[in-house]
């Protein structure tokens, strides 16, 4: 059953308070008493969030600066409906001029080395950062090692993941539009966890539905490491049987092992498939920086952090959000819950800036939209909350739930979401 309209409740709350009654409902004690430099590495879901609310719940006090290598963020959630045809690039590129008017200096640059000792950062194009506190949202990094037939530039300029919205879902969106009437496109997806769990099945779902309107004899073969769906399965499982019925095709446990791109073909460990369109999700880790920054890696791929502040583990006054976080229990990697993680810790920075403790009741919560054709959607919304006990965040039971059945009014409710969190984010 949806409970939808209970789990929005703290958003639409959101919307109509103070900002001082938003960063108490944060746990944020210290609103405009912070001080100091916070740097934040990474302009996406989380750092965008994060370097806005330092400096407005501690209205100014905290200097912020962000480092983001690209002139605009382009959003990754409603990024599969470019690739259907139904949304162009620019409908999901917000540019970061919004953030001025919190007194955020925007600094177009990567960080290539960070100093935790002196607590400086190196920026790619020369010049060094003095912070105080550092936020690293760097995201997700793909393991092309793993890969060896893809680990090269050219390879991977014909073989696309457009997992990172931007030029490769233009370059996909052009793919598809080449490939002949009859053609087959075919996507690997990589072992959970992995940035948006409900994503690869959204793209299929989207690229099928381009097919049945443009394309109808083409086909969608899905070959998923993972035994089974990870997400909303059995919306999934229902949409792929019914709707797209003789389009799609979804194969669990059919690990990729390599690729051969100059034949288009994904290796199996028991067969090989050869696609027109061939669209390979790698597996993923934190971004570069998290591992160059020396921070405690969990299997070598996700920092681990200390739920009541997101600060790293390892490292003093380095805090870590999004998709780059081992995550907590059935917790996915999403925009969402990168906004959220975001929210967290800036209450933690600027209570920590202003000689207070954090909260030690934090709260997060996440709900993920899935299109499945240009007008219906499905979602899953979780609630989570922080247990001294394990000191993680763990699922409320019975909180959250998913969608009843694809419908339009979500999918007006996922538009809505799309474009209320990019004004929360970067204006």
């Amino acid at each position: 059953m949806s409970q939808h309209t209970d789990f929005g409740r703290r958003g639409f709350i959101q919307g109509a308070l103070g900002v001082s009654a938003m960063a108490a409902l944060y746990g944020c004690a210290g609103a405009g008493k912070g001080k100091g430099h916070v740097v934040v590495v990474g302009g996406g879901f989380g750092g965008a969030t994060v370097a806005k609310y330092i400096s407005m719940w501690s209205n100014g006090g905290i200097k912020v600066t962000l480092v983001e290598r690209n002139a605009a963020f382009v959003s990754c959630p409603i990024s599969n409906l470019v690739l259907a045809g139904e949304k162009q690039l620019s409908d999901i590129t917000i540019g970061y001029e919004g953030l001025a008017k919190y007194g955020i200096k925007v600094v177009q640059d990567e960080v290539v080395a960070v100093d935790a000792d002196k607590r400086v950062v190196r920026l790619a194009k020369g010049g060094d950062l003095a912070y105080d506190r550092l936020v690293l949202s760097p995201g997700v990094d793909f393991m092309y090692d793993t890969l060896p037939g893809l680990n090269s530039a050219a390879a991977q300029q014909d073989i696309l993941h457009a997992w990172k919205a931007g030029p490769q879902t233009v370059a996909l969106r052009r793919q598809l539009e080449a490939m002949p009437d009859g053609g087959v496109y075919a996507l690997t997806i990589p072992k959970a966890p992995y940035r948006c769990p409900p994503g690869p099945y959204e793209r299929a779902c989207m690229v099928a539905h381009y097919f049945k309107t443009k394309k109808p004899k083409s086909k969608v073969l899905v070959l998923d490491a993972n035994d089974e769906i990870v997400s909303k399965k059995g919306l999934f499982t229902k949409v792929f049987n019914e709707q797209y019925k003789g389009i799609i095709e979804y194969r669990p446990q059919s690990e990729l092992r390599d690729v051969d791109a100059k034949n288009r073909t994904a290796i199996l460990e028991f067969d090989k498939v050869k696609a027109d369109v061939l669209n390979v999700v790698p597996a993923q880790r934190a971004g570069d920086i998290a591992a160059k920054s020396g921070l405690k890696l969990v299997n070598g791929r996700w920092v681990e952090i200390d739920w009541l502040t997101m600060g790293s583990t390892s490292t003093p006054n380095i805090h870590v959000l999004g998709d780059a976080i081992f995550p907590a229990p059935t917790m996915p990697k999403s925009g969402h819950m990168a906004n959220q993680h975001a929210k967290l810790a800036a209450a933690a920075i600027v209570n920590l800036q202003a000689g207070l403790p954090p909260s030690d009741a934090p709260l997060v919560m996440n709900t993920c939209y899935s299109f499945v054709d240009a007008k219906n959607v499905i979602h899953v919304a979780s609630v989570h909350a922080y247990d001294p006990a394990t000191k993680l965040v763990q699922p409320v039971k019975g909180a959250g739930g998913v969608s009843a059945a694809p419908n339009e009014l979500e999918g007006q409710f996922g538009l809505a979401w799309a474009k209320n969190i990019w004004a929360d984010m970067l204006t």
